[in-house]
């Protein structure tokens, strides 16, 4: 799905021959393969908290085992590129994310993070103000806050990249159907994408934030469950979320 939605591009910085990449919070580890085939010169890094990366890659990429909220072992000036993606509601403090890789980035070396926001919306009153797209949002929201690992991020990256010492942060958004609604054939595919992601998602994304942190019990929980696969499945509301992109690069020179 980010595949289509970025034209066939597995990333949006500037980059022209990466050597040294990490990519953190590789999950599969699908990006930093794709990653390492585009670029067989590179070195590619990908670190996760779980171990579930395939054994079958190519050459120049490997993965390990790290918790990206500790400190960074890496050395300092070592990678040309870090790249983040979809790690919202993982992180305690993006800020000093930030800050770790701008150390362990080379001078004129490239830091990008792509994630989406929570809270759903629609430009062309398809979306009732009952819908439940819009508790979706906020329960999810507040549960982020309450754990201390927000998901409100892409709007902010810009001023955190630059408290951090990164030069001139480019941030793109993408308004993104959540259904196969949209008429634009791209879009379209893009939202059903979305839409199956959801239907085989959903509880899982429940479960946990409703039961331990708003405390809800199982009907309940189970009832929400039907009516979200119930909305997630509509073409009829024209509901979006935006994915944001932000790159920025550390400057050649310490200022």
């Amino acid at each position: 799905m980010m595949y289509l939605l970025l034209d066939d591009k597995l990333f949006l910085a500037p980059l022209e021959s990466p050597q040294r990449v990490l990519d953190v919070g590789t999950g599969t580890g699908i990006w930093a393969i794709d990653f390492a085939d585009q670029f067989p010169s590179a070195e590619v890094i990908g670190t996760d908290l779980s171990p579930i990366q395939p054994r079958w890659v190519p050459p120049n990429c490997k993965f390990e085992l790290d918790d990206a909220d500790l400190e960074w072992t890496y050395p300092d000036n070592h990678f040309d590129y870090v790249h983040i993606r979809y790690m919202i509601g993982s992180i305690k403090d993006w800020p000093k994310l930030y800050e770790q890789a701008f150390r362990c980035l080379k001078p004129g070396g490239i830091l990008e993070h792509m994630d989406y926001e929570l809270k759903i919306k629609c430009d062309d009153g398809t979306m009732p103000d009952d819908c439940i797209w819009h508790d979706w949002s906020r329960l999810f929201v507040d549960s982020g806050e309450k754990l201390g690992r927000t998901f409100a991020v892409i709007h902010r990256s810009n001023g955190w990249m630059e408290e951090a010492g990164f030069q001139d942060p480019h941030t793109d958004i993408f308004k993104t159907p959540l259904t196969g609604w949209s008429s634009d054939p791209k879009w379209k595919e893009i939202g059903n994408f979305y839409a199956l992601a959801n239907a085989e998602g959903i509880e899982g994304y429940c479960l946990y934030l409703l039961s331990e942190i708003h405390k809800w019990g199982h009907e309940e929980i189970q009832v929400f469950v039907a009516k979200m696969k119930k909305t997630a499945a509509s073409r009829d509301i024209h509901a979006y979320l935006d994915i944001g992109s932000t790159w920025a690069r550390k400057p050649l020179e310490k200022k």
